[in-house]
C-alpha cells in the first residue's frame, strides 16, 4: 500500500472526519465563552470588585512604566496575572459547560436505553425448583 493511499484511507475515516468537525465547532465555541468572560461576566466581576479589572493587571518586569498591559508589552517582558486569571475563568467556565452538556447528553441517553429495551423476563427458575414444584403438586392430588 502507497503513502497516498494509506494516508487517503487514514483521513477519510469516520472517527477523523468527526474529530475535526468537533475541533471546528470547539473553536468557535471557544470564541463565544470568551466573549461571554471577556465582556459580560469580568465586567460584572469588576463591578462588584469596587471597579476591578483584571485585564489591566500586571508586573512590569523591564522596568518600564505604563498604564495598560498592551503599553507595558511593548517596553518589554510583563508578567500579565490578570490575563491569566481571564484565562483561568475561561477555563472553568468552559468546563462547567461541557460537563452540563456531557451530564444532559447521558441522561437521554439513559431514557432512550430504558425506553428502547422492553422488559426483562425473569430468569427461568433452577431444576430443582421445578421438581419441587411437580412434588408439592402432586401431593396436592
Amino acid at each position: 500500500m502507497s503513502f497516498a493511499s494509506e494516508f487517503k484511507e487514514f483521513a477519510l475515516k469516520g472517527n477523523v472526519v468527526d474529530l475535526a468537525v468537533g475541533v471546528i465547532i470547539g473553536g468557535a465555541f471557544g470564541k463565544i465563552v470568551d466573549s461571554l468572560v471577556g465582556d459580560v461576566i469580568m465586567p460584572v466581576i469588576g463591578r462588584i470588585l469596587g471597579g476591578l479589572d483584571f485585564s489591566n493587571h500586571f508586573i512590569p518586569l523591564a522596568g518600564q512604566k505604563a498604564a495598560t498591559l498592551a503599553e507595558a508589552r511593548q517596553g518589554g517582558a510583563v508578567l500579565a496575572y490578570g490575563s491569566f486569571i481571564t484565562v483561568a475563568l475561561n477555563f472553568v467556565i468552559l468546563a462547567f459547560v461541557i460537563f452540563v452538556m456531557v451530564k444532559q447528553i447521558n441522561r437521554l441517553r439513559r431514557a432512550d436505553t430504558a425506553a428502547a429495551q422492553p422488559p426483562a423476563e425473569p430468569p427461568p427458575a433452577p431444576e430443582d425448583v421445578l421438581l419441587l414444584r411437580e412434588i408439592r403438586d402432586a401431593l396436592k392430588k
